[in-house]
């Protein structure tokens, strides 16, 4: 997902304030929903059927489709299998409202790897709107981000997840006049990177006014390095560390190249540990209240938990996912928020498996590599994903 950089870049990773500032008086923690869809995404091989029917819209509520503008064929850059690529849609919102939920609608599940939707505020549909334009054909290519100023991940997709439904007195805020932006990653490993089909996806938004106290959420980002050497069996040129972050840094940029280091520099003052299992410690600089978390990994991942203060008599698990499956990547809701103090420690933790680079028929025709984190299906991440907002 969203390339690590931003994330570790400042020491407010899940600081409070990085989140929205709150408004409304909300003062209950009502519980957040989500609906994980029998769809399986199959590591891009096999089209997903229609998904269900959303809930009916709930008092006060509408509907709202957006879809890109015109089919794109996506083009891997640089010799690799995937592009990024953003899309500039336009709610029409001429008042205050709030995203109490959304679905998106992959259009070509077998290309569609997962999206992001940036909330871009008014401020920011300028800059928006001169990358769009000033880029040939639909959209821009943006590796790591939306590129522009100032967004807020207010919804994503990835296998698995179908109806992402908030609890009413929750949402995101979407001001007068704010774009969004829909981050899609294509993974073309099917056909070798050469373009093909097209794809035309959109999301039905769930849209609340500004009538009634809302409590505004956040989605929070925890990453942890990847650092996974090939196995004893395995030999290359690109199982060289040094080697692999060059080729990452070649395919997507030197923001998502650097990507290695600063996870490294973040998370353990800048000194390597290969080996399948890698954790980061965030500490809160601000008190908050989760309501539901998520992971991520791409097709070598085994596992991945989030912790709250592990190994303190208060040690509570957020989330634990012991058995990774790529296409099962719904939002988890938690049975009861959890309120997190200043000084709070997030811990995240990965485990991948090189292994399953001979098993999965997607990376048996690559060749092996120390992997580190990456943009590419290819490639891997270690993400951990808080849907809160400050107490």
């Amino acid at each position: 997902m969203r390339g690590a950089t931003r994330l570790v870049a400042v020491a407010t990773v899940l600081a409070v304030a990085g989140m929205s500032a709150a408004c409304g008086a909300g003062t209950a923690d009502p519980p957040v929903t989500a609906q994980s869809g029998g769809a399986t995404h199959d590591g891009h091989g096999q089209g997903a059927p229609p998904p269900p029917s959303p809930t009916p819209p709930r008092a006060g509520e509408r509907f709202v489709t957006l879809k890109m503008p015109q089919p794109y064929a996506p083009v891997a850059p640089n010799g690799g299998t995937d592009e990024y690529r953003c899309f500039l849609v336009d709610p029409g919102l001429s008042t205050q409202a709030y995203l109490t939920g959304s679905q998106f609608l992959p259009q070509n599940a077998d290309i569609v790897h997962h999206a992001i939707f940036f909330q871009i505020p008014p401020a920011g549909a300028a800059e928006a709107r001169e990358l769009d334009e000033g880029t040939p054909g639909e959209g821009w290519q943006c590796f790591g981000d939306s590129g522009v100023n100032g967004d807020a991940w207010v919804a994503h997709w990835a296998p698995g997840a179908d109806e992402v439904l908030l609890d009413e007195g929750l949402g995101y805020e979407m001001p007068a006049g704010s774009q969004l932006v829909m981050q899609v990653h294509y993974n073309l490993l099917a056909t070798g990177g050469k373009s093909g089909s097209t794809d035309q996806s959109s999301i039905r938004l769930r849209l609340a006014d500004a009538t009634t106290a809302m409590t505004p959420l956040a989605t929070m980002q925890a990453p942890a390095p990847v650092e996974l050497p090939c196995t004893a069996q395995e030999s290359g040129p690109l199982c060289d560390r040094d080697a692999a972050i060059k080729d990452v840094t070649r395919r997507f940029g030197q923001d998502v190249g650097s990507s290695a280091a600063d996870l490294l520099q973040w998370c353990s003052q800048g000194k390597p540990a290969p080996g399948s299992t890698q954790h980061c410690d965030h500490p809160m600089e601000g008190a908050a209240t989760i309501y539901a978390t998520a992971g991520h990994m791409h097709l070598l991942g085994r596992a991945i938990t989030i912790e709250l203060n592990p190994g303190t008599t208060g040690a509570q698990t957020l989330l634990d996912v012991p058995q990774y499956n790529f296409d099962d990547q719904a939002i988890r809701p938690l049975a009861t928020p959890v309120k997190i103090k200043k000084g709070d420690v997030l811990r995240v933790t990965c485990t991948h498996d090189a292994g399953l680079r001979k098993m999965l028929p997607q990376l048996q025709s690559l060749p092996p590599r120390y992997v580190v984190w990456g943009d590419g299906t290819a490639d891997e991440m270690c993400l951990g994903l808080l849907i809160g907002t400050p107490s």
